[in-house]
């Protein structure tokens, strides 16, 4: 992740780097009470990759 260039990730790459599932993200984006919230692009969701290194860190 620390590679990373892009601002936000789709779902599938952000469930690789957090070992869930894309299903589990999905949910999380739809039920709004996950660990983070995605922003939709083009009906697409997006997760921010600062939001996925805070997480890697440890921060709640």
């Amino acid at each position: 992740m620390e590679t990373e260039t892009r601002s936000h990730v789709d779902t599938a790459c952000a469930a690789f780097h957090l070992n869930r599932k894309p299903q589990t993200m999905r949910a999380w984006a739809c039920l709004e009470n996950g660990a983070m919230r995605p922003i939709r692009i083009m009906g697409r969701l997006a997760w921010a990759t600062a939001d996925i290194k805070r997480l890697l860190n440890g921060a709640a």
